[in-house]
């Protein structure tokens, strides 16, 4: 028997195939099983044009088995076969697909879908067999040959018996080594787990022998392992079924099988869609948070299959950053697939996928929104973060597709409320979205800031999360209403005119204000009368876009960013402690000096920001108590 050397120049092509091209050496069961799917397609594509063949579909199986003393595993097909010129040509080149050349011939004809594309799927063997053998007798043959190669060193054919039409494909698998256990490759439970996370939607049944315990006849309390002949895939995905036929128990156990997560969706979106591009999607939102949800080492994506076969376990090519918590798959056979069948090529098919994936997901947060506000609200609970940082990122490029689905907790009805809900409540006569930023609820209805603009009736937004008012800046503004802090500079607020002060009280601040803000040497860029306080003796607001809530959080940063808001120490002029800076201001610089610091020190106090000099705080305290 005369040994072949593989063509196109093999040595080099084969040495690529098992060390380069794939990822995981369990790739090879994927691929094997694939071309034996193909094999048996192939037997249909004939019947739709012989009319003296008969496609039994129960005849056609894919069948796994190993042999641990031997160290084979066994992948046999009940498909076309091949002929000896068939093995030398797909076999003997390397990138050769029989499957490929077979599918443009039958391209008019309907039918299943041919999965093989490269011709390279099959040398994925050599990553884990040091022999592959190939046992085949092709339809409408009287005659069967077997292949037989070690790797790139060649390959022979000869002539040998087999009864049934298709194909063995045994694999002498490798001794184990200190990086790689080839063991698993023979162990029941291990190939299972590779058939059902790649092949599970394979069309045709994949069989194994499978150990059982059973009840040893007439023995009580006994057992025996038996092996008994059982389909390890599913065969029909979900996905393809009718969404009639299907209730929201199905989609919750696929979401559960699935794994991908331990609680129940909050919502499905199946989708079916027959246009510029083809393809099958099951998507969820999610109940809660996974726990490495807001770190690094989470991973966003769908799983992407191509006519049922796993790709891709994470797709995040086919989901905005923003809607990272999404959970599902994806299938389509119009992809463009890598040769490894790993990775996706950058293309239309996939843009258009991506593109459609997030309307429909937009659409059914809204629709989750107006329909089922209380599971909204828990979903916004969950992932609203994840949305405000959608806003923020890219320079607020996606605003407009997120604004409306967020939400912030409202003054007046002191619950979440949506920006469109805010809107359509305004009085006539208020100018702008007003909102207050602190570390909690409880803090921020404490805020002197916050008076003016409640006795005026107006609602306030509550910013309790870090990114909020960084989301806020980048949408600027929502129905031709712009934002404002309450904590702004200008509030765009008339001041009643019994509030007003005279020009000789005007004059009289001055010349006091002016003198406070020498005191406080630059740490204020002013120092004013207040038109927003009513109660509280001070309290600091800002000019510019850079508010105190957002130099907090910058500092915070782990570059500790060197920030600072311009900040005004506002003074209440109808409060006590007005009379007596003035009073300090006629007659006691000293005072005055001790008195600006410590209002100073208190509105520092009020905004959660540190303190220069805690000590000489402490003293000046003791000072007034003297």
């Amino acid at each position: 028997m005369i040994k072949k050397e593989f063509r196109a120049e093999s040595k080099r092509m084969m040495e690529m195939m098992i060390n380069s091209i794939y990822t995981h050496k369990e790739i090879f069961l994927r691929e094997l099983i694939s071309n034996a799917s193909d094999a048996i397609d192939k037997i249909y594509y004939k019947a739709l044009t012989d009319n003296d063949m008969v496609f039994n579909q129960e005849d056609y199986y894919i069948k796994v088995t190993t042999d641990m003393a031997n160290r084979t595993l066994t992948i046999t097909d009940t498909g076309i076969g091949m002929s000896k010129e068939e093995l030398e040509n797909n076999l003997g080149v390397i990138a050769k697909s029989g499957s490929l050349a077979f599918k443009k011939e039958n391209e008019a004809k309907d039918g299943h879908n041919i999965i093989g594309q490269f011709g390279v799927g099959f040398y994925a063997a050599f990553m884990v067999a040091d022999v592959v053998t190939v046992i085949s007798k092709a339809l409408g043959s009287n005659e069967a040959f077997k292949w037989e190669s070690h790797g790139a060193d060649g390959y022979t054919i000869e002539s040998c018996d087999k009864n049934s039409v298709g194909t063995e494909i045994i694999l002498k698998i490798k001794e184990n080594t200190e990086d790689d256990q080839y063991d698993e490759y023979l162990e029941e439970y291990r190939l299972r787990g590779i058939i059902k996370k790649y092949s599970d939607f394979i069309r045709f049944p994949i069989k194994m022998d499978v150990k059982e315990q059973r009840p040893k006849e007439g023995v009580e309390n006994e057992f025996e392992e038996v092996l008994e002949e059982q389909t390890v895939n599913s065969m029909v995905p979900i996905w393809r079924k009718n969404k009639n036929e299907l209730s929201t128990e199905d989609y919750n156990n696929f979401y559960a099988e699935k794994r991908y997560g331990f609680d129940k969706p909050l919502k499905h979106i199946h989708i079916s869609a027959d246009g510029a591009v083809v393809y099958n999607a099951i998507l969820f939102i999610p109940e809660n948070t996974p726990f490495d949800y807001y770190t690094k080492e989470y991973e966003k994506g769908l799983e992407l299959y191509s006519n049922g076969v796993l790709i891709m376990e994470k797709c995040s090519d086919l989901l905005p950053d923003y809607f990272g918590f999404v959970k599902g798959m994806v299938d389509s056979e119009d992809l463009s697939l890598n040769i490894s069948r790993e990775l996706l090529q950058h293309d239309r098919q996939l843009t258009l996928i991506a593109k459609n994936i997030k309307n429909k997901i937009k659409s059914q947060l809204l629709s989750l929104l107006k329909d089922e506000r209380e599971n909204y609200e828990q979903f916004f609970t969950a992932f609203g973060r994840q949305l405000k940082f959608g806003v923020y990122n890219d320079y607020g490029m996606n605003k407009d597709t997120l604004q409306d689905l967020l939400m912030f907790t409202s003054s007046k009805e002191k619950k979440l409320v949506t920006l469109d809900e805010y809107v359509s409540r305004m009085p006539e006569d208020q100018k702008f979205i007003y909102y207050a930023s602190g570390e909690s609820i409880d803090r921020i209805e404490k805020l002197p800031q916050i008076e003016l603009v409640s006795d005026k009736g107006y609602e306030v937004l509550y910013f309790t999360d870090d990114i909020d008012e960084f989301a806020i800046k980048m949408i600027m503004s929502y129905k031709e209403k712009e934002f404002k802090s309450v904590s702004s500079g200008d509030l765009g607020i008339e001041t009643d005119a019994e509030d007003k002060p005279t020009e000789e009280e005007e004059s009289d601040n001055k010349e006091l204000f002016e003198a406070m803000a020498g005191i406080l040497n630059n740490k204020v860029k002013n120092v004013k009368a207040s038109k927003r306080l009513k109660t509280h003796p001070v309290c600091l607001s800002t000019e510019g876009e850079l508010t105190i809530e957002m130099e907090k959080i910058l500092k915070a940063m782990p570059n500790g960013q060197d920030v600072k808001a311009d900040k005004v120490l506002e003074i209440n002029v109808n409060h006590e402690v007005y009379q007596s800076l003035k009073d300090a201001y006629a007659n006691d610089k000293d005072k005055l000096s001790l008195y600006t610091n410590l209002l100073y020190n208190q509105a520092l106090l009020i905004e959660g920001l540190t303190i220069t000099d805690p000590v000489e705080f402490t003293n000046d305290i003791c000072k007034i108590m003297i």
